[in-house]
């Protein structure tokens, strides 16, 4: 019978009986008699254990369980623990109370592999080597690759693979890992109280939400503000809202109301929503609404969704087009000068083929296929996106374009992009742009026009500080934007805009900015501590098919 002391070693001398501690002492003795091998006091290593270094130095009270592989020049300090399973290779350096779980990876060498005449296991290795700083947890299942520096007090969640170094005080995971919050923040590090600010936002919302929902019920249905006329837009951002902030249909209304009310404007025949009368009535559907009408399959379907109900019909955009004609429609959309119309039709595109197939509606054969090989087949390979930066050095159109195309397509059905690093290339050379992004010129669009592609484009790494500078900074601008009792307008305040039309508050301003805020704060580590994450138009997951 296999002793369970050399799985879980850490009480093995306070708890193993008099000849299991003589026998370890044994082992131990005849470890130490080994060239460059120095075992400290209260060690452990477990008779399991395959142990072929050529350099072995351990701290007092450090234990290598059963399981465990080590090779090469391994220094650790004291307190450090390996556990089942773990391979260490190469050369590795802990500090004091590294923590390590099992069945993970530190390889501190490579092999090169750039004769592709000769087979990889023939090519020479490389060797920089990995350090680890002192109080560093180490999860399960952890991959730690040749030449990366963990500073002091970093946490490897379980599962991540770590291809750069991380910064001390650091929470990363994911493959390639990336920055998930902070442990410790960084000496002079404002992201404490960024998280504390995110909080505090998210608190008053939640206060106030009652309130921004009355302010905007007219009569029998909503407006964006007070005073301006009723959409269908407004009443799908309220149910948005509500269903954020209070985890319920707004309360002007029963639920079931509304799901009728929204089912019964849609039109028999072709699927649309079109525009309201000032009235409240449904408008005749005419050429000139076609915009609102494709911004309709988002917005109404996902408040239906969110209501636990549907589209009472099929939409004919879809259902009514072959393959040949959706390609034929992408490629008549004007990408060179109005990218944002164009992804627009995308967005509308892609979310009318999720209603279809939840609805289970027959489709004509190829058609998804159709968009998303449209999509990948006509990316810029220099921008990662489906139109080119303007003449004036503008990128607005085409990120704009880009977020609206992705969001339906990429995003809403979980496929990979192309080319996630050309994307954040384009993104960060957009948000640099004063024209946009000077903090009196933000709108809750260009914001979250940069916001999402960041965050779809997350688990790259790529340029991974400059995007969690960029998100930062971008937060720390909208979290001042609260209007108490209102919410956020749809604009910054701004002399562009003296009649501050743009910068009221209304209902779509404050969807909008609290789904940006949301990817703002969890690209900067810190959306736990909103305690919201939106489900509607901006959920940040695929959205599930059935």
């Amino acid at each position: 019978m296999i002793d369970p002391l050399e799985y879980s070693p850490w009480d093995f001398w306070s708890r193993a009986d008099a000849a299991a501690r003589a026998r370890q002492r044994s082992h131990l003795a005849g470890l130490a008699e080994r060239p460059g091998h120095e075992l400290g006091e209260g060690c452990f290593v477990s008779e399991l254990a395959s142990v072929d270094n050529d350099e072995l130095r351990l701290g007092d009270r450090t234990y290598v369980a059963a399981g465990a592989y080590l090779t090469g020049s391994l220094r650790a300090g004291s307190d450090c623990s390996v556990n089942p399973y773990t391979v260490v290779r190469g050369t590795v350096a802990l500090g004091d109370g590294v923590r390590i779980g099992a069945h993970t990876s530190i390889l501190g060498f490579n092999h090169t592999m750039s004769d592709p005449d000769l087979p990889v296991f023939r090519q020479p290795l490389t060797a920089t080597g990995i350090r680890i700083g002192d109080d560093v947890w180490v999860g399960s299942h952890v991959v730690i690759l040749d030449g990366v520096t963990v500073g002091d007090h970093a946490v490897l969640a379980a599962g991540a693979v770590v291809t750069k170094d991380v910064p001390a005080g650091a929470v990363v995971g994911g493959n390639p890992a990336k920055l998930l919050r902070w442990r410790i923040p960084p000496a002079g590090s404002t992201r404490g109280d960024l998280g504390s600010r995110v909080a505090a936002l998210a608190d008053r919302a939640r206060a106030q939400a009652g309130d921004v929902l009355e302010r905007s019920w007219q009569g029998s249905l909503f407006v964006d503000r007070p005073g301006a006329a009723p959409t269908v837009r407004a009443q799908a951002d309220a149910i948005e809202l509500a269903d954020l902030l209070l985890g319920t249909a707004p309360p002007q209304l029963p639920a079931e109301q509304q799901v009728e009310r929204l089912r019964g404007w849609q039109d028999a025949a072709t699927g649309r929503i079109p525009r309201l009368r000032a009235d409240g009535s449904i408008a005749p559907a005419s050429a000139e609404d076609d915009a609102d009408v494709a911004y309709h399959v988002l917005s109404v379907g996902y408040a239906l969704d969110l209501l636990g109900s549907e589209f009472a019909h099929p939409l004919a955009l879809v259902t009514s087009s072959s393959a040949g004609q959706l390609a034929a429609f992408c490629d008549g959309l004007p990408w060179r000068s109005e990218a944002w119309h164009a992804g627009h039709w995308v967005d509308a595109l892609g979310t009318a083929l999720l209603w279809s197939k939840r609805r289970g509606d027959a489709l004509p054969s190829g058609i998804h296929e159709s968009l998303l090989g449209w999509l990948v087949s006509n990316a810029d390979p220099a921008t990662g996106m489906w139109a080119s930066v303007s003449a004036d050095g503008s990128r607005l159109q085409i990120v704009n374009g880009f977020y609206r195309a992705s969001r339906g397509t990429f995003a809403q059905f979980g496929v990979p992009l192309p080319y996630p690093e050309r994307v954040i290339d384009t993104v960060l050379a957009h948000v640099r742009d004063d024209r946009y992004f000077r903090p009196d010129r933000h709108d809750a669009c260009n914001v979250l026009d940069v916001a999402h592609p960041l965050w779809l484009t997350r688990a790259t790494g790529y340029r991974g500080n400059e995007v969690t500078a960029v998100a930062r900074r971008l937060l720390g601008d909208a979290l001042d934007r609260w209007v108490d009792g209102a919410g956020f307008g749809f604009r910054a305040p701004s002399p562009d805009d003296p009649a501050r039309d743009a910068s009221a508050p209304g209902l779509q301003g404050t969807e909008m900015w609290l789904a940006t805020i949301w990817y703002l704060a969890d690209l900067a580590g810190v959306s736990d501590a909103l305690g919201y994450r939106p489900r509607g138009v901006h959920r940040p997951e695929p959205a599930p098919l059935s």
